[in-house]
């Protein structure tokens, strides 16, 4: 299962609209780098944020999730409270070819100051924005910058394509855009 390079990153985001929009080139002038890489695509965060907060002692619960933990901010910049999390979602839209498989790895400039990215994998023919969690391991308020990259994905291409993508199932996730909350 090879990783692929830049010039099967570009020519898939050029021929198939696998990225879009699709940035050919790293940026990191005075920013936390987004773009294209050696063996990756550095995807950035929309300004939209669900910040988790506990003010009316939700209980988080996957099989029936209740938003009302969740404060949502649209803002360049995101607070993220101590020991605490938020969603955001990629400015990219992605379509991920049906012998792929992505995964998704959180940047070290984050990592670096305690922010985690929860690593997800993009399913063969999944298509959408990337829901992405960042916690705050911290015991500190922690900034994340809007337009900026966020995480890097990986493009793993198969031997052979699956006899069942994600498109095939029905994926609940499918074709999602802004945050997806969790779903059952």
């Amino acid at each position: 299962m090879p990783i692929m390079p830049d010039s099967w990153i570009r020519r898939m985001a050029a021929e198939h609209g696998m990225i879009e929009p699709f940035v050919e080139a790293q940026q990191r002038q005075g920013v936390i780098s987004y773009g294209v890489s050696s063996y990756g695509y550095d995807a950035r965060a929309a300004a939209e944020f669900k910040i988790f907060t506990n003010v009316d002692n939700a209980i988080v619960d996957p099989k029936s999730f209740d938003d009302t933990g969740f404060v949502t901010r649209t803002n360049d910049v995101c607070i993220i409270p101590p020991n605490s999390f938020v969603l955001t979602h990629t400015i990219e839209y992605f379509r991920i070819p049906r012998d792929v498989l992505v995964i998704c790895l959180g940047k070290s400039t984050y990592a670096r100051c305690g922010l985690i990215v929860n690593v997800t994998p993009l399913e063969p023919e999944w298509e959408g924005q990337v829901t992405i969690e960042i916690s705050n391991t911290t015991p500190l308020p922690a900034k994340v910058y809007a337009n900026e990259g966020i995480c890097q994905f990986l493009f793993l291409k198969g031997d052979a394509p699956p006899e069942v993508s994600y498109k095939d199932r029905r994926g609940k996730y499918m074709g999602q855009r802004g945050v997806a909350l969790p779903r059952l």
